[in-house]
């Protein structure tokens, strides 16, 4: 993105880990293969993160644990907040829980959301996903979701404008408020309702994690298209078409 961007961007990674910190490590014995699926993170959504943190210039949160202790990406009162692991703990040991892995995860982002509004731009989050193939025996054939909340305006525009640029090349199934709703409980939402729509934008991106997973170079070739389409967004330069015959390596 060249120039003075319209916004300031501040990326997220709600969860970015498998790692368990040894006060908890017990709750969770024998279960690394559980860690490692998608229950326990978002495979390939920190290195994502990474490489958007450097293209942009921007700062990155990234949750330090699992989701599975509890899950930085829900509101305090969400009833899934916590996992069936660590649900059952004591009131005192949850909040020492939250106190570790949840709270700190959160205040940094408002944190870096309130000082970039300070600066006198609005704010760009993107908070930075990625999806299981395949859920409850429904197959989702959607390479890239776009989650945004409808009733911004603002954030539909550039919902849309990211699409058409990771689209342009003809490689990628790129769907809006899939495969969750953009609207739905999350961070970017508790920080809409803290910012007016001029001034904060949330938008999140999820990865289909079949890329994660699959061949290097697809993977790599997911990454750059989406590095380089958000790096272009509100720079009114038109989308780069790329010819059929760079598609087919990636496929």
């Amino acid at each position: 993105m060249s120039g003075v961007r319209p916004w300031r961007v501040v990326l997220s990674c709600e969860h970015a880990s498998h790692r368990v910190p040894a006060r908890w490590r017990a709750l969770f014995a024998g279960r690394r293969a559980l860690l490692r699926s998608h229950r326990g993170w978002d495979p390939g959504a920190l290195e994502l993160a990474r490489r958007l943190a450097r293209r942009l210039g921007a700062p990155l949160v990234a949750a330090p644990a699992t989701r599975l202790l509890a899950d930085t990406n829900r509101s305090p009162r969400h009833p899934r907040l916590f996992s069936e692991w660590t649900r059952p703990l004591q009131a005192p040991e949850r909040e020492r829980l939250l106190d570790a892995v949840y709270r700190p995860h959160r205040r940094r982002v408002e944190a870096l959301v309130a000082r970039g509004l300070a600066a006198g731009r609005p704010v760009l989050h993107v908070g930075v996903h990625s999806f299981t193939p395949r859920l409850r025996g429904v197959v989702r054939r959607a390479d890239v979701g776009v989650l945004y909340d409808p009733a911004r305006p603002r954030e539909r525009r550039l919902a849309l404008e990211l699409r058409r640029r990771l689209s342009a090349s003809g490689r990628w199934r790129v769907r809006l408020n899939q495969p969750y709703r953009g609207s739905a409980d999350g961070l970017t939402t508790a920080l809409r309702r803290r910012h007016p729509p001029r001034r904060y934008l949330g938008l999140e991106l999820e990865l289909n994690q079949r890329h994660v997973r699959g061949p290097r170079a697809r993977w790599r070739a997911l990454q750059r298209d989406v590095v380089a389409s958000l790096a272009a967004l509100g720079s009114g330069a038109p989308a780069r078409d790329r010819s059929a015959g760079n598609a087919w390596r990636h496929r």
